[in-house]
């Protein structure tokens, strides 16, 4: 049965977050929505509960753990071939919807062709008068590509006081709660498989504004989000994945004659964190950038640029300098925004 919209859940090993966040999403969406939920090889027994509990639900299964960028491939070439449907609403097992939430990311697609996709507000699930940091009301990339958020920059996490409901094109979207259309995700090529995780959602809305689309924040849609579901925060693992993936990322996007000097200044100032992980005894971490760098460079010429003239744009500042020289916290403060 065909669905124009598919909303896709990847879950490894999260029965928990199942049980407590799918009953409402299944209770907040339309007629037109079919949600998914994608098992990347779970062995806590996650997806045999899922279609006892809840047969409404499409479960597609792998039998390994793809990670999210391959896991999301996956699934949603078999939503292609079930279900036909336009829109893909990626959702991380973690993310609380509100009620309504799904109408006005389906009504800012509609307004517009130009626009491939877009993402809710997030709001931290702890705190929820908060913005969350993995997307907040919507993500832009600094000169280097270091990634910032309206309502959070580096550290600083706002409060939500409204101060960015107003909907925008932005330069990125959060992978946390993405909607995207079927047509862009797979001219991009779907998301990067190498990544395997982090970075890749980042990656995949550079390319589409590459392309020409556009993808935008809709602060009227609302969803909560825990974060570190999957890894935790101070995990080595996770910190290798943000460092390699943001170095291949920028060399699959940025134009030639600016790539290596660019690149170049991002490793030193990755060397920099290094050294302060190092000097304060956090020898795991200093380890990963290592290792992030040294994969960098085994494989960096499998991420060229594909030729296509048309440069995305990225702010015109360097975020680090702002938030530690100029003391530029929050977003508001940025100029030109």
């Amino acid at each position: 049965m065909s669905s124009r919209v598919a909303v896709v859940v990847l879950n490894w090993n999260t029965r928990g977050l199942l049980e407590q966040f799918l009953p409402p999403l299944l209770a907040s969406v339309p007629e037109c929505a079919r949600v998914v939920v994608a098992d990347n090889g779970s062995t806590d027994g996650s997806a045999g509960y899922v279609e006892s509990a809840f047969p409404s639900v499409l479960v597609v299964r792998s039998s390994e753990n793809l990670g999210f960028a391959a896991g999301y491939n996956f699934a949603l070439a078999r939503v292609r071939e079930l279900l036909g449907a336009e829109i893909y609403v990626l959702l991380n097992t973690d993310v609380e919807v509100s009620p309504g939430w799904l109408s006005p990311l389906l009504a800012c697609l509609d307004a517009d062709a130009a626009r491939w996709a877009v993402m809710p507000k997030i709001r931290s699930y702890a705190q929820r008068g908060h913005f969350e940091y993995a997307g907040a009301s919507g993500g832009y990339l600094d000169w280097l590509g270091y990634p910032f958020c309206r309502g959070r920059i580096l550290g600083t996490v706002e409060r939500d006081q409204g101060q960015y409901d107003d909907a925008r094109p932005v330069h990125w979207a959060s992978g946390a709660c993405l909607a995207v259309r079927a047509e862009a995700y797979w001219r991009c090529g779907g998301l990067k498989a190498e990544f395997f995780a982090h970075m890749e959602e980042i990656d995949l809305c550079w390319h589409m504004r590459r392309l020409g689309g556009q993808v935008w924040v809709e602060p009227q849609s609302v969803v909560y989000h825990i974060g570190g579901g999957t890894l935790p925060t101070a995990s080595p693992r996770k910190l290798y994945l943000n460092f390699r993936n943001s170095l291949w990322m920028l060399h699959a996007n940025l134009p030639a004659r600016s790539r290596w000097i660019r690149l170049i200044l991002r490793m030193l100032l990755d060397g920099a964190a290094a050294l302060v992980y190092l000097l304060s005894g956090r020898g795991a971490l200093f380890m990963a950038v290592l290792r992030a760098h040294v994969d960098f460079w085994k494989a960096f010429k499998n991420f060229n640029n594909d030729g296509n003239p048309r440069l995305a744009p990225l702010a015109p500042r360097l975020i680090v300098f702002r938030y530690v020289i100029l003391r530029q916290k929050t977003f508001s403060r940025i100029p030109h925004f």
